[in-house]
C-alpha cells in the first residue's frame, strides 16, 4: 500500500484511512473533481492549478486529467539565463511540490475515478502545532467517541474557521500517536491489571481472571462489573459472541458476552481477551462466565460458526442449545451460490418445516442444482443442520434471533473510534465509555417507559390494553401486533385430552391452515401451549393463542404467557447505575476544566458589551505574559487522563505480567473486522 510521509513526520492509520477514502472517490462531471481537490486544498493550506490532460483519440473529449498544486515543479532555467529582461522577474513560487491528483473518465461506467493521488507535503513545519488547551480539548474529543478527522472538524469549527486552529490535520493524527504511544510504553498490562484491582476494591464484586504464558506474557483475561453480573441473572438466558475483532497493537481477539436486556436492547455480561483461537482458550473463556455469575450457565448461545469454539462449548455447556449466525451463513453463501441455488438455500435457513420435508427438499436442492458429493462446505451444512436451520431451531429459546449483529452493534460502537495501534489500556477505556453510552440508553428507556403507557384506541381489544400495562414499549408493539392478527383467526374444535382442553384455531377463509393449542385452567389460565411454539421461541404469546384467550373471555394476559425478562419489572430491584465519571483525571485537570467551565459563561457574558471585552482581553494577555515558573506552576502537563488506578508504580509484589505478543490470526485481512474463511468457519471440529 502506498503511503504519504513527511520528512522527520509520522504517518498514522487515519492518514492512510483518508488516502484510501481519496482513492475511492467517484465523479460525475469534470467540475467535480476540481471543487472537491480544490476544497481538500484549501483545507490543507495550499493551492491546485490544472496541470496535463490527455484526449480521447481524433476527438477533443477529455478523458484523464491532472490537478497538482501550485507550487508543483521550477520555474525554466531559460528565465534565469535571458539577458533581454525589461522588468524585475516575479519572487519564485515553484519549490517542486508533488502533490497531484489524476482522474481518468471510464467509458463502460460513465464516471470520473481517482487514477492516482499525491498527498501534499510542503508546508511550514515551524509555524504551526497544538497548544496545550487544544491537545487537551482533542483528547477530551477523542475519549467522547470522536474519530481525529471529525475532531478536526470540530475544532475548526469552534475556532472561526479552517485557517484558525493554527495546525494541520497531520499535526492532530501525530499528536494523537504520540500521545497513544507514550502513555503506558512497555507496562500496558500492569496498568491494565492495577486498574481493575483498584476496581476491585471500590466495588468486591467486580470480577476479573487472566491466565499467563510460560514467560509470564498476558495470555487471556476476562473481566466483569457488578452491573454486568446483576443484567446477567436477568437477561443471561441467551449469550451471544463473537471472537472476529481484533482492535488492539497485539491483534489478540477482542470477545464480548452480549445479551437483550427487557428494551430489547443490548446489554453486556462481560468482555473477554484471548491469546489465540484454540479449543483450550475458548474453553478457558466459557469457564469465566459461569465462575463470575455464580455458575449460572445461559440456556441459549449465538456463536459466528468457529470450529474450536464449538467443541468448546460442546465441553463447557453442553446442555446450552447453540446456533450459528444466520449473517455468517449468509456470507458464505454468498461466495458458493448465485440466483435460484441463493434462493433455494436460503429456504432451509428461514422456513420452518417437518424434518421429513426437510430432508426430501435438501435432496431436491442437491440434485436440481448438481451439487457434488464431495462439496465439503454443503456436507457440512447438512452436518450442523441442527444448529442454523429453522426446521430445528423451530421452538427453541432464541427469543427471536438469528445472529450475533447484537454483539457487532458493541463492535462497530468500538470499531469507531480504535484502530490496530491501540493499547489495551486504551481499549480498556473505549470500552468502558461504550459500556456507560449502551447503560445511559437504558436508563433513559426506562425513565420513558416508566412516565407513560403506549398508546391504544379506546376501541382496542381488553388484551392489548392490559399488554399495555405489562410489557415495555418495545415488546408491547410486538404483542399489540399479535393481538390484533388474532382476529383473523377463530376455534373450529375445542376437545378434551388428559384433563387439557385442546383448541383447533383456523385461519378464516382457509382451514386448511390451523394450530393446536393446548390450554390447562385452575381458578385460571394455568398454561397454554400452541405447537407454533413462538411463546418458547421469542417469549411473547402467539396469534393463536390470543383467539384463544378471546375465545374463553380471558380479559387480562395470564402470568403462564408472560416472561418477566420482557417487562417492567424485570429490573425493579435492580435499576441500572452508570457511573458518571468514567475517567479520573490529574489536580491540573480537575482545575483547567473548572476554570473553562465558569470561563465560558463568563465570557460569554462579557462578549456582549465592547468595553468589557478589551477589559478581559487585557487582563488575559497580563496572565499569558506572566512567568509561570516564578509562580511554581507545574511546567509538565498530562492532557488525558492517567488515573491512579491505571499507574503502574503502585502494583502489589510478585511476579510482574508482560505485556502479550503479536499474534498472527487466522486468515489473511488486515482489517478491524475480518471475514472467516471457509475453512476455517466451517472446519472439522
Amino acid at each position: 500500500m502506498v503511503t504519504v510521509m513527511e520528512a522527520g513526520g509520522y504517518v498514522s492509520l487515519e492518514e492512510t484511512k483518508e488516502y484510501k477514502c481519496i482513492l475511492d472517490q467517484t465523479f460525475t462531471r469534470e467540475e467535480d473533481f476540481y471543487e472537491f481537490y480544490n476544497d481538500y486544498a484549501y483545507h490543507k493550506g495550499f493551492g491546485i492549478r490544472k496541470g496535463r490532460v490527455r484526449y480521447k483519440t481524433g476527438t477533443q473529449e477529455v478523458i484523464w486529467r491532472r490537478l497538482m498544486c501550485s507550487c508543483e515543479g521550477y520555474r525554466s532555467v531559460k528565465y534565469f539565463e535571458r539577458m533581454d529582461q525589461k522588468r524585475q522577474p516575479r519572487a519564485l513560487t515553484r519549490c517542486g511540490c508533488t502533490a497531484r491528483l489524476d482522474v481518468e473518465w471510464s467509458e463502460s461506467i460513465g464516471i470520473w475515478y481517482v487514477k492516482d493521488f499525491v498527498d501534499h507535503v510542503f508546508v511550514l513545519r515551524s509555524h504551526r502545532g497544538l497548544n496545550d488547551p487544544q491537545k487537551a480539548e482533542a483528547v477530551e474529543l477523542g475519549l467522547g467517541g470522536l474519530r481525529p478527522f471529525q475532531i478536526m472538524d470540530v475544532m475548526e469549527a469552534s475556532h472561526g474557521g479552517p485557517g484558525e486552529t493554527g495546525f494541520l490535520s497531520q499535526d492532530l493524527y501525530n499528536f494523537f500517536s504520540r500521545y497513544k504511544k507514550g502513555k503506558v510504553e512497555g507496562s500496558d498490562v500492569e496498568f491494565v491489571l492495577n486498574h481493575m484491582r483498584q476496581m476491585q476494591e471500590k466495588d468486591p464484586k467486580f470480577f476479573f481472571t487472566f491466565s499467563v504464558d510460560a514467560q509470564g506474557r498476558l495470555k487471556n483475561l476476562f473481566w466483569s462489573d457488578a452491573q454486568s453480573q446483576i443484567d446477567y441473572g436477568i437477561f443471561g438466558d441467551i449469550v451471544v459472541f463473537d471472537s472476529t475483532y481484533r482492535v488492539n497493537r497485539y491483534n489478540l481477539p477482542f470477545v464480548p458476552y452480549i445479551g437483550v436486556n427487557h428494551h430489547r436492547s443490548t446489554v453486556v455480561f462481560g468482555c473477554g481477551i484471548l491469546s489465540d483461537e484454540t479449543i483450550l482458550s475458548y474453553v478457558w473463556l466459557l469457564e469465566a462466565l459461569p465462575e463470575a455469575m455464580h455458575q449460572k450457565h445461559p440456556k441459549s448461545l449465538i456463536t459466528d460458526g468457529d470450529a474450536a469454539m464449538m467443541r468448546a462449548i460442546e465441553i463447557v455447556m453442553p446442555d446450552a442449545d447453540h446456533r450459528l449466525c444466520s449473517w455468517h451463513i449468509e456470507q458464505n453463501m454468498l461466495k458458493r451460490f448465485r440466483g435460484s441455488k441463493l434462493k433455494d438455500f436460503r429456504k432451509f435457513i428461514y422456513h420452518a418445516m417437518e424434518e421429513g420435508e426437510f430432508d426430501r427438499l435438501w435432496r431436491e436442492f442437491r440434485g436440481t442444482h448438481n451439487i457434488k458429493e464431495d462439496n465439503l462446505w454443503v456436507n457440512r451444512m447438512y452436518e450442523l443442520r441442527r444448529k442454523w436451520a429453522a426446521t430445528f431451531t423451530r421452538g427453541r429459546h432464541f427469543l427471536g434471533m438469528q445472529s450475533n449483529q447484537r454483539s457487532e452493534s458493541l463492535n462497530s460502537r468500538l470499531h469507531n473510534h480504535l484502530d490496530r495501534k491501540m493499547s489495551l489500556v486504551d481499549l480498556m477505556e473505549h470500552y468502558e465509555f461504550c459500556l456507560s453510552r449502551i447503560r445511559r440508553n437504558e436508563i433513559e428507556l426506562d425513565a420513558k417507559a416508566l412516565c407513560s403507557i403506549p398508546f391504544t384506541k379506546i376501541s382496542a381489544d381488553v388484551l392489548e390494553k392490559s399488554a399495555a400495562q405489562i410489557f415495555t414499549p418495545t415488546i408491547f408493539q410486538k404483542v399489540s401486533f399479535q393481538i390484533r392478527k388474532s382476529s383473523n383467526w377463530s376455534v373450529t374444535e375445542v376437545t378434551l385430552q388428559n384433563g387439557c382442553l385442546r383448541y383447533e384455531v383456523s385461519l378464516q377463509g382457509n382451514n386448511k391452515r390451523w394450530f393446536h393449542v393446548t390450554c390447562t385452567f385452575g381458578s385460571s389460565l394455568v398454561d397454554a401451549r400452541c405447537h407454533c411454539r413462538k411463546l418458547e421461541r421469542e417469549g411473547i404469546p402467539c396469534a393463536h393463542t390470543f383467539c384463544v384467550m378471546k375465545y374463553s373471555r380471558i380479559e387480562s394476559i395470564p402470568s403462564c404467557c408472560v416472561f418477566v425478562r420482557w417487562t417492567m419489572n424485570a429490573k425493579s430491584a435492580f435499576p441500572t447505575e452508570m457511573r458518571t465519571n468514567t475517567h479520573v483525571w490529574t489536580e491540573q485537570m480537575d482545575r483547567y476544566h473548572s476554570l473553562r467551565s465558569k470561563g465560558n459563561r463568563a465570557l460569554f457574558k462579557v462578549s456582549r458589551s465592547q468595553g468589557e471585552t478589551k477589559r478581559v482581553m487585557k487582563l488575559l494577555d497580563d496572565i499569558l505574559k506572566e512567568d509561570t515558573q516564578e509562580q511554581g506552576m507545574e511546567e509538565e502537563t498530562t492532557f488525558g487522563p492517567l488515573p491512579a488506578h491505571f499507574s503502574a508504580a503502585n502494583q502489589p509484589g510478585g511476579t510482574k505480567v508482560l505485556d502479550p505478543v503479536k499474534i498472527v490470526s487466522k486468515g489473511a485481512p488486515r482489517s478491524n473486522k475480518r471475514w472467516k474463511a471457509s475453512h476455517e468457519f466451517w472446519g472439522t471440529v
